[in-house]
């Protein structure tokens, strides 16, 4: 009987899981004495018995995605005025592959920490039997939205951006292989664009005009596929980016399955026409074949392009690699030269202020001393007043004159 008491309890732990809201746990232990006369069963999280943490501490603005785990919204917290994303799972997710994707994004987060090409993790819950996961919000949507906005007004990212959006994940997924895991789900929806505006410095009165220019960070994010490298646990991602040898379950070369797909992400961006999800065409992209790009690209890149969808995967650059690569070096090397050119903005506004300040403090110097002045010529005034009175420098004075 004791046994089948605890066993009630624990599941009733499992049900109230929250990474950080204990409450919910000590309140399931209070209820052990009701379970012991009814069958066990699964409670969801509903708001009937459930607080929601959602509504209580964030204000949602808008909905800005979705997708086959669920919806993501744009929210305002209410604690520090931060605007945050918020993906909750569509539908229950009480003992189905989403539940493991959403704890499978949860772990990975934990794991990674904090990057700057990928997405930041904050916190995650149970409500109503759903999954919520606070992220970062990023300002510039994703980049399959950007690639979508470029296809209908006929554009396309040019090589420089290109290369710039290749290095950047490159460098998140030299980070993620860092520590010994995969994303497994490289496409452009899961690359996100967060855009911070900078000052060109040009102009010596700081005008807001020269706020103008911007320089945009490309973010990994959606890590429900992330698996370990070893032993791995391998959930298949879009198969418009999967590579072959995933699909004949080789695992052996998984981090080179996120080149391969990164590959098809910057093909993308690049123009070419939407993936194909299976045919003929698949597997010629599968055979090394590039799809058809409509700009005119450098040969250097187009090498790359070509080499990171090698058949066979041991031809692939790592990510190691393609940060080093030298298609990508002179990125690299702007990179650096946009960083110079933030800290002389910095330096700039520095420089700014402390005129500002230095004028300030004159003018009160000069305020105090003007001040001063009228004191001293009033006690002056003053002093000279009394003297006068008492030499008697006005009274009339009597001449005597005396002819002998």
């Amino acid at each position: 009987f004791l046994q089948s008491s605890v066993g009630q309890c624990r599941r009733r732990k499992r049900t109230h899981w929250n990474d950080s809201c204990d409450e919910d746990m000590e309140a399931s232990d209070g209820e052990l004495e009701d379970e012991t006369v009814r069958p066990a069963k699964r409670i969801s999280i509903t708001e009937s018995n459930m607080k929601s943490r959602y509504a209580t501490e964030f204000h949602e603005l808008e909905k800005i995605g979705s997708g086959e785990f669920g919806s993501v919204f744009k929210c305002v917290k209410r604690l520090d005025g931060c605007i945050y994303a918020i993906k909750r799972s569509k539908k229950p997710l009480a003992g189905s592959v989403d539940e493991q994707n959403a704890l499978r994004e949860v772990y990975a987060h934990a794991v990674l920490g904090q990057h700057s090409h990928v997405v930041r993790y904050f916190s995650a819950w149970a409500e109503d039997d759903h999954m919520l996961i606070q992220n970062e919000y990023c300002n510039g949507g994703s980049l399959a939205d950007a690639i979508s906005e470029n296809y209908r007004n006929m554009r396309y990212f040019g090589e420089p951006e290109l290369k710039d959006l290749l290095l950047q994940v490159a460098r998140g997924l030299k980070y993620i292989h860092s520590m010994s895991l995969v994303h497994m789900d490289i496409k452009p929806s899961n690359i996100f664009i967060s855009r911070t505006s900078i000052p060109t410095a040009t102009s010596e009165e700081g005008d807001e005009d020269e706020w103008s220019s911007s320089r945009v960070v490309f973010k990994i994010g959606d890590l429900g596929h992330v698996t370990r490298i070893a032993s791995p646990q391998v959930e298949e991602g879009d198969s418009r980016f999967l590579a072959n040898e995933v699909l004949q379950e080789n695992y052996n070369y998984l981090p080179k399955a996120d080149i391969f797909a990164l590959a098809l992400t910057v093909i993308c961006a690049a123009g070419a026409e939407p993936l194909p999800a299976n045919g003929d065409q698949w597997h010629e992209i599968r055979q090394g074949k590039l799809p058809k790009i409509p700009q005119v690209l450098s040969q250097d890149l187009l090498d790359l392009l070509k080499v990171m969808i090698n058949p066979d995967p041991e031809k692939r650059p790592s990510a190691v690699a393609l940060v080093k690569h030298s298609a990508l070096l002179s990125t690299a090397r702007k990179s650096a030269e946009q960083l110079r050119i933030e800290l002389n903005a910095e330096k700039f506004k520095n420089s700014l202020l402390q005129k500002e300040l230095k004028k300030a403090q004159m003018a009160k110097a000069a305020a105090e001393e003007r001040a001063q002045f009228t004191d001293r010529m009033t006690t002056r005034s003053t002093a000279q007043n009394k003297i006068a009175r008492l030499t008697g420098k006005k009274m009339n004075r009597s001449v005597s004159l005396t002819i002998y």
